[in-house]
């Protein structure tokens, strides 16, 4: 750095260092500020009881009205509302689901050949002391909850089972359950001879879904990142609720085809086949790492119900992973026969990123893993195989650098008698006319940021939500799909966490040396200021790394290991290329193109040309104003 840059840099120092002394809070501020503080954590505490207290209370209540209606035998459902919660359990080859009794819902969902985070051999999505569902009926004299009833069960196989709460004088609720072959489970809702118990008007029923999202990853913030609610709009497109924020009873206004407690890997989600009617409320809170869950998910949801029974309430239940072909394919054994749009569990980014994940990332993918490739390896190959689609024209953008690099010292010589400040205008009037006269674009040297940003933009989507890469080891990462530690503490450090990941440290560094290649190559072909200028720049690329590195820490080894890789075929590429480059060769080929040029005038290069023109009638504006302003 020089003189000048230096004194920059300091005197930025000392007025952030006196604008923050300026702005230090007093002893009295700091005192208030505490106070306030205080308050604000005794208020949070109340109010925190006070939900508790009513959330006891309506339990109280309700286990009163229970107690009342086991005391009088006539009561709708006294039979049903004692017993014993027995588990029932449906299973297949992938998945094992465990109904309870009580309640007549799914409390236990196993999902089969998924490690856990204790590499136990399957995974366990959720179970009774984490998810509970229940239906709700709003009776003309009695509400009737699901969840306080004991069923009955019958006509029970490995993939079957119906459960009935008897009621009074006959009158009975039934559930009835069907395991598909994969993760599918259908239900359906009949009541018999219950239409007298209800107005005439009624038919819904409300459901209570609830969920606390376990952590089944290492990463626990990159994890909660990638959990989120979901849920898929009626006949349009899918949404979630911000994974960061809090929501408590979101009101949701549109009518829903399903809902979906999402953790980056694996999904419980609930589908209507008649939908879910307006004004859903949905609940996603974060949860505090070291807790051991993600969110505490719950949705308040609506759908069709016959006090009859001539049509009974059908709903479906997905309990698996967020595989996007998997998806596909189990949506197509639904019964429903609607576009449920599953796999956009699979999050592939916005729409420009999502057409390259969606039709060329995900095909790629696909093929190069029924090889049997390992998954580092898959990685490494699609990263050639895009360098190489995009290879013509990072070469063509490569070569209007050099280019620009060999005129150089050609532009130094033409524009060195405008070198105070008021003659920029001219010096960039008199270089435009160089490059237009050589045939060169001075701005196809960022062609290559402009061709790579979309493709990196789309990996940093594909990559973590690919569950191939989860639990997949390639050289010294155990697990692709999270963070590959080589030192932790157990104390989480300001911006870096608990760990200092290997594959980040490695992308910072190819990030620097790549920085470093081509800040010198675009430092070859600046002339005069501009030189001047791309020394402060190179600082801010330098600086870049660094802060990715904060940002990356908590990032899947896949994607910085994909991102480690690119850098290093970018600067092999661009190495190779100013080796073969003959700078004579191409010097004389400009040449030759600039007596072209010369003899015939009107033969000038496009973007340079108009840029010239641009300019000409800047500099000619300016001066019809001077003349003005002197008249």
């Amino acid at each position: 750095m020089d003189k000048k840059t230096i004194i920059g840099f300091v005197l930025i120092a000392l007025v952030f260092i006196g604008f923050s002394w300026w702005n230090r809070p007093s002893e009295e501020q700091i005192r208030q500020q505490m106070i306030q503080d205080s308050i604000a954590q005794v208020n949070k505490e109340k109010a925190e009881k006070e939900l508790a207290d009513k959330a006891k209370s309506e339990k109280e209540k309700e286990n009163d009205k229970i107690k009342e209606a086991l005391k009088d035998t006539s009561a709708l459902f006294h039979n049903a509302l004692s017993g014993t919660d027995a588990p029932i359990v449906l299973k297949n080859s992938k998945v094992e689901l465990t109904l309870g009794t009580k309640g007549g819902t799914v409390n236990k969902a196993v999902i089969k050949d998924f490690e856990d985070r204790e590499n136990n051999k399957d995974l366990i999505l959720f179970d009774k002391n984490d998810q509970q569902l229940k239906f709700m009926l709003a009776g003309k004299d009695i509400n009737i909850n699901t969840a306080d009833m004991y069923f009955t069960p019958s006509e029970q196989t490995d993939t079957t089972v119906t459960l009935t709460a008897q009621a009074a004088n006959g009158k009975t609720l039934e559930m009835k359950y069907l395991l598909g072959k994969d993760y599918m489970l259908h239900m359906s809702i009949v009541a018999k001879g219950m239409e007298g118990l209800f107005p005439p008007t009624m038919n819904s029923v409300d459901i209570q879904w609830d969920e606390r999202c376990k952590q089944q990853e290492r990463g626990f913030t990159f994890e909660n990142r990638y959990s989120t609610l979901t849920y898929k709009e009626k006949g349009g497109s899918t949404d979630y609720l911000n994974e960061t924020k809090e929501y408590a009873d979101e009101k949701i206004e549109e009518a829903l085809d399903w809902v979906a407690f999402k953790n980056q890997f694996f999904s419980a989600v609930m589908i209507s086949k008649d939908g879910f009617a307006n004004n859903s409320l949905m609940t996603s809170l974060p949860q505090e790492k070291g807790s051991n869950y993600l969110k505490q998910y719950g949705a308040k949801v609506k759908t069709t119900f016959d006090p009859k029974g001539a049509t009974p309430t059908e709903l479906e239940f997905y309990f698996g992973p967020n595989d996007f072909r998997l998806l596909q394919a189990v949506e197509k054994q639904s019964t429903f026969g609607k576009d449920l749009d599953l796999e956009r569990l699979v999050y592939l980014g916005w729409p420009l990123f999502r057409i390259i994940n969606r039709w060329f990332t995900l095909y790629v993918f696909d093929w190069l893993t029924k090889l049997g490739l390992p998954m580092g390896i898959v990685l490494i190959l699609i990263t050639l195989l895009l360098k190489v689609i995009t290879f013509p024209m990072v070469k063509k953008s490569y070569m209007s650098s050099a280019k620009m690099r060999v005129l150089k010292p050609k532009l130094d010589e033409a524009t060195k008698q405008y070198d105070k400040p008021e003659d920029q205008m001219m010096k960039q009037q008199a270089m435009m006319q160089m490059y237009s006269r050589y045939g060169v674009s001075p701005l196809s040297g960022c062609l290559p940021m402009l061709i790579q940003m979309p493709i990196w933009i789309a990996m940093f989507n594909f990559v973590p939500n690919a569950i191939q890469l989860r639990r997949e080891s390639f050289l010294w990462i155990d697990d692709l799909s999270t963070y590959d530690p080589i030192i932790e503490w157990g104390k989480n450090l300001w911006l870096i966490g608990d760990h200092l990941s290997l594959t980040c440290i490695l992308f910072c560094i190819a990030n620097v040396l790549y920085s470093w290649m081509t800040m010198r190559q675009q430092r070859d072909q600046m002339v005069g200021q501009q030189a001047e200028q791309m020394k402060m720049m190179q600082w801010m690329m330098y600086l870049m790394p660094v802060m990715f590195f904060f940002m990356f820490n908590d990032y899947s080894s896949g994607l910085n290991f994909y991102y480690f890789i690119s850098l290093f075929f970018s600067a092999a590429i661009m190495w190779t290329l100013r080796k073969t480059t003959n700078d004579e060769k191409l010097l004389a080929i400009l040449e030759a193109r600039y007596k072209e040029n010369k003899n015939n005038p009107k033969k000038q290069s496009g973007f340079a040309a108009r840029l010239e023109q641009m300019q000409k009638q800047a500099e000619e504006m300016r001066r019809m104003r001077e003349q003005q302003q002197k008249k």
